[in-house]
C-alpha cells in the first residue's frame, strides 16, 4: 500500500474546486494510488511525478504536492518540485 500524505497546499486547492465531478474523480484516483494502482502517472524530474487525470471538458494535473491547471503546468511542476525538496528536508 502507498502513503499518501497532503500538503497545505493541496488541501487548499482542492477544497476550493467547486466542480464536484471532478472532486469524485480525483478522490478515486488517488484511492487507487493508495491501493497500490497508479494508472497514469509520469515523473517529471527530482523524485517528483504527476498523476494525470483527464477530466471531462477539461484537461487538470493533480500532483499530489499541489494541484495545478494545465496553463500552469510548467510553473505549478516548478513549486512542487521545491516542495518535495521542502518535506525532504523535514525528514
Amino acid at each position: 500500500m502507498i502513503e499518501v500524505r497532503q500538503t497545505r497546499q493541496f488541501s487548499e486547492w482542492f477544497t476550493g474546486l467547486r466542480d464536484t465531478r471532478a472532486r469524485a474523480q480525483i478522490t478515486v484516483r488517488i484511492d487507487r494510488l493508495i491501493l497500490g494502482n497508479p494508472d497514469d502517472v509520469r515523473p517529471v524530474g527530482e523524485g517528483v511525478s504527476e498523476l494525470r487525470i483527464g477530466l471531462e471538458g477539461w484537461m487538470e494535473l493533480v500532483i499530489l504536492l499541489c494541484g495545478v491547471h494545465k496553463g500552469s503546468q510548467r510553473r505549478d511542476i516548478a513549486a512542487a518540485k521545491a516542495l518535495a525538496k521542502e518535506l525532504e528536508n523535514l525528514q
